[in-house]
């Protein structure tokens, strides 16, 4: 099946996650295959078009123009403890492949402060390595300063905290009362100016997704401008978006911070034989190709097919898809 526009051959997967993240149970995406190999969009369902159109964007560079030539042949990256209980961060500690550093969910909705702190507990007790957490914009600035300390002594020291706060203007404030260095995320990848981040002294570092901001060499320029530390994350993919989130930490001229790309074990089942999971902790740079596609339903391709749809008609009216596709489209 194709969407009426999009001129490239493409499949739907859907698979259930292991572990409830985000407030998902499943994840499913689209995967389409270019001269360059295969790329991956899959925005989530609460975007609208214009906020899709980016991972379309994404995709379509992967596929046609492929990636920088890497300056490293491995990327570090954390395991990724959902906002679960105590005993199952303790096994997902257990199995996390080498990695070196944890990144724990916090402020989800439904949970409490107690909650937190008892799943950093039990990852401190269970692992020597460095801790982040992320909170996903969940608090309001009061929220965040009394939180992040009480964080801080329950991992005994944070490497940091990833977007206590919505707003950027929050964010320098959260930033200048507490003593644990800030993160910026949604405040990049889904605000009008991620700019504004540096120019209001909002972070210390950035948290950089291939698709959502619109591909890797549009991460890499962004991350020049800013001039701040840059860590890689995955926006929830399959093998295949992982690997460009990996392309993209590979090309960086220096990278100082594990990545948080090693969320492929969150899949029941992946769409490769041949899955990008840490070994020794690192993921290592290459190309996938999906041959153990978990297949979604007739709904569900013909939901895609629109959105596609949808997404190439945003992208033709406002980017120039030739400069995308090296002027094959």
């Amino acid at each position: 099946m194709r969407a009426a526009s999009l001129p490239l051959p493409w499949r739907v997967y859907r698979t259930r996650l292991t572990t409830r993240f985000r407030g998902l149970d499943h994840r499913d995406g689209v995967l389409i295959q270019g001269p360059a190999g295969w790329a991956e969009v899959s925005p989530f369902w609460d975007y609208d078009i214009p906020e899709s159109a980016p991972w379309l964007a994404a995709a379509l560079e992967a596929a046609y123009l492929g990636y920088p030539t890497p300056v490293r042949s491995a990327v570090p990256v954390n395991v990724t403890v959902p906002a679960t209980s105590p005993d199952r961060a303790r096994e997902i500690i257990a199995r996390r492949g080498g990695c070196e550093t944890a990144k724990v969910k916090v402020a989800e909705k439904g949970q409490t402060l107690d909650d937190d702190l008892d799943r950093i507990a039990a990852v401190r007790e269970s692992f020597g390595g460095r801790i982040r957490v992320d909170a996903n914009a969940g608090w309001d600035v009061d929220t965040a300063i009394r939180a992040i300390p009480l964080l801080d002594k329950a991992a005994r020291g944070l490497e940091y905290v990833e977007q206590p706060v919505a707003s950027v203007e929050d964010l320098a404030t959260v930033r200048a009362a507490v003593n644990v260095p800030i993160a910026a995320d949604e405040s990049i990848r889904r605000a009008e100016d991620p700019y504004r981040v540096a120019e209001q002294d909002a972070a210390d570092l950035i948290i950089c997704k291939v698709q959502p901001l619109g591909g890797v060499r549009a991460c890499l320029r962004l991350a020049a401008d800013i001039g701040l530390p840059v860590v890689v994350s995955s926006a929830l993919e399959s093998s295949v978006g992982i690997a460009a989130g990996v392309a993209l930490a590979a090309s960086l001229p220096t990278l100082d911070h594990a990545c948080g790309l090693a969320t492929v074990q969150l899949f029941d089942r992946d769409v490769a034989s041949e899955s990008l999971v840490p070994t020794d902790g690192s993921l290592p740079v290459r190309r996938v190709e999906p041959d153990t596609v978990p297949p979604g339903d007739a709904e569900l391709e013909e939901r895609w097919a629109e959105r596609l749809s949808a997404m190439w008609d945003h992208l033709a009216a406002t980017r120039d898809i030739g400069e995308l596709t090296g002027g094959v489209l």
